[in-house]
């Protein structure tokens, strides 16, 4: 049904003009740089009909990995696109040697914690009020 492959600035092409589907946090231009900046990995999740239902993204740095974001269209949410997105890139940072993968959380986003908890990832710190000075950070990470 979903079929996940690299990310390419095609990609990025096809979901600008409708970013608002899927983000409410970055902004087009933010994914763009992302997606030309040095050790980053980008993935898309398109549905059967070739449309972009899910990306995300990793920095890789020497020994770990850290995912800048997932996200799912808001009318695709709840699909299994994150935990397709998240093996995605817990694949990559394996592949490329690195010995954990981490996260930062908004402390409200009970859905992704749950998710992210799924899949193998363990609290490991907090950010006070990193989310518009008022929400904490929560770090998650996974060890391999």
């Amino acid at each position: 049904m979903f079929k996940v492959s690299k990310m390419f600035i095609e990609d990025y092409e096809q979901i600008k003009d409708a970013f608002n589907e899927f983000d409410d946090f970055w902004s087009p231009e933010n994914l763009k740089s992302e997606l030309q900046a040095e050790n980053r990995e980008y993935v898309v999740v398109k549905d059967k009909e070739g449309l972009i239902v899910g990306f995300a993204g990793i920095i890789l740095s020497v020994d770990d990995a850290e995912i800048t974001n997932i996200v799912t269209k808001k009318d695709k949410r709840r699909q299994g696109i994150g935990s397709i997105l998240i093996n995605e890139l817990i694949k990559i940072s394996k592949e490329k040697g690195k010995d954990n993968i981490s996260l930062e959380v908004n402390e409200e986003n009970e859905h992704a914690i749950k998710l992210y908890e799924k899949n193998g990832f363990e609290v490991v710190g907090r950010r006070k009020n990193y989310y518009n000075n008022k929400n904490d950070a929560i770090i998650m990470t996974k060890y391999f």
